[in-house]
């Protein structure tokens, strides 16, 4: 494979990001929109999506923004479709689209589980499933390739009290990562797990003082002195995204300022 001259260029990629449109979604956007991506951004508010695509399309690349619900298959398939029609093609897919609440396990319930559980876990493994139909089609037309990018999380190898459902749904998909790199490797197909520690987003200030709390204990222990940035998540998507990774695959790449290693 020839490479660029610039090993990070993405000129000519269409890249597909769930959860978009803010937070961790809009950090990987931005990320492969300025290394030269089309991004296709799927978010659940209207407004929300034009703000951020009009943001993205400063950066001088295509933008497709689209309201998508991830809990639901049926939409992921339809919005996959539109995605096809405006863009062409996708090369990267980033499952970014998440919820998070907090509920001792003595006390979840039904309801507070699935509602999780059908965002973060089964609209992730659907909407992969759609990228790797489309890439396989490429595939089998001649153009094989792609990559697809799951956001996990500290939780996969830590366990946060009050968050188990959280910590299933990521566990869960680290663990699709594996598989699913095994399954589409003949066919040049990627799939990587990007797990952040924490960053600071609106999802996680939703309650102010835990947040704070949160971010003071981070930047108390992690080896940089600081809690993260959405920003801080763009050269790993970028990388991943990118021919310079052709090689790279089942891998879980953990961005936390070195917290997790940390005595």
């Amino acid at each position: 494979m020839d490479m660029p001259e610039n090993l990070f260029d993405l000129s000519g990629k269409v890249a597909l990001v769930t959860g978009a449109n803010s937070g961790l979604g809009f950090g990987f956007a931005r990320g492969l929109a300025r290394a030269g991506s089309d991004v296709i951004i799927w978010g659940r508010r209207a407004d929300r999506n034009e703000e951020a695509a009009a943001a993205l399309r400063a950066h001088g690349v295509r933008v497709f923004a689209d309201v998508v619900d991830v809990a639901s298959e049926p939409s992921i398939v339809a919005g996959f479709a539109r995605a096809l029609d405006a863009m062409g093609r996708v090369d990267t897919v980033v499952a970014n689209a998440g919820i998070a609440s907090r509920v001792p396990f003595t006390e979840m319930d039904v309801a507070t589980y699935r509602k999780l559980i059908d965002v973060n876990l089964d609209g992730a493994v659907f909407t992969l499933r759609e990228g790797a139909r489309h890439m396989a089609a490429r595939a089998e037309a001649g153009d094989p390739g792609g990559s697809l990018i799951i956001c996990g999380s500290g939780s996969i190898f830590q366990g946060v009290p009050t968050m188990a459902h959280y910590g299933i749904a990521k566990g869960a998909l680290n663990a699709l990562a594996k598989a699913l790199a095994a399954e589409l490797g003949p066919i040049g197909v990627r799939c990587n797990v990007i797990a952040p520690g924490f960053i600071e987003t609106e999802m996680t200030f939703a309650d102010p003082d835990v947040g704070k709390k949160l971010a003071d204990m981070v930047t108390a222990k992690a080896p940089l002195g600081r809690a993260g940035k959405p920003a801080d998540l763009e050269g790993a998507v970028v990388y991943l995204a990118s021919d310079t990774a052709a090689y790279h695959t089942g891998d879980t790449l953990v961005v936390d300022g070195g917290k997790m290693f940390a005595n």
